[in-house]
């Protein structure tokens, strides 16, 4: 197995969002492997706290913050509260997102697809509404926005959750045009099928026993294969790199 890839990211300080399980938690774990004080931000307190207990016993820094995407005012608590525990912020994860119902667009329930909107897309924009602000103030940094391969293909029965994440890829490129000579670089993630507990809840067991074969290279991904794009983009590494958007689906969009 080749080594693993390392960040530097002393003296940083990043929010993630949806970080109690999943992708979320992946990537809190290895920006603060990497020196990052985390703030390991969600609705599941419970998770949330597990993800920090295990970067703190590891010799990392982190804090729990409850928050609710969807919510505007609690986004922008949340930023503040990240900028009073480290003095500043540099680097954001906005991860949190539901995959919503199951329905032919003409029969996609309302309600059901106001939620999607509002926790995957308006989230997304609450996060960055504060989080650039911030960003700004700290002498630039860098954002991490959670697509999907859905930003870019679309799902039967998924004409909510794959509006979203195409207009999350849209609202990155503009928003990184905006900020990149300010200092601010701003990127879209785009994972396949990723063995999270998120995608367990929203199969059909039958379904999930198939989907790693919807893949070319045979699998569903891993968090943490998610988290080390994720970090990169992050990292100074990837400088020179804005409004972009870059799938990790093991060449399902290829096909």
């Amino acid at each position: 197995m080749a080594d693993p890839i390392t960040f530097d990211f002393t003296g940083k300080t990043a929010i993630v969002t949806g970080a109690g399980s999943g992708i979320g938690a992946a990537v809190a774990r290895e920006l603060a492997r990497s020196g990052a004080l985390v703030i390991v931000s969600d609705l599941d307190e419970g998770g949330a706290g597990a993800v920090a207990e295990q970067i703190r016993s590891e010799g990392g820094r982190a804090h729990v913050f409850l928050a609710d995407v969807a919510d505007y005012d609690e986004m922008e608590s949340l930023t503040g509260f990240a900028v009073k525990q480290g003095g500043g912020l540099h680097l954001a994860v906005n991860n949190a997102g539901i995959a919503g119902a199951i329905a032919p667009t003409a029969e996609y329930p309302v309600d059901g697809w106001r939620k999607v909107i509002e926790v995957n897309l308006n989230g997304v924009f609450y996060g960055m509404r504060h989080q650039i602000p911030a960003m700004l103030k700290s002498g630039g940094g860098s954002i991490v926005n959670m697509a999907s391969i859905l930003g870019s293909v679309g799902a039967r029965g998924s004409s909510a959750y794959t509006a979203s994440k195409h207009a999350v890829v849209g609202m990155t490129k503009a928003a990184a045009m905006e900020y990149a000579a300010q200092g601010v670089r701003i990127n879209a993630v785009g994972p396949a099928y990723i063995d999270t507990p998120l995608l367990e809840k929203n199969l059909d067991p039958a379904f999930l026993k198939q989907v790693g074969d919807l893949h070319p290279i045979g699998r569903m991904g891993t968090a943490d294969e998610v988290s080390a794009l994720t970090c990169f983009l992050l990292s100074d590494r990837a400088a020179f790199i804005t409004g972009s958007y870059h799938l990790v689906d093991g060449g399902y969009t290829a096909q």
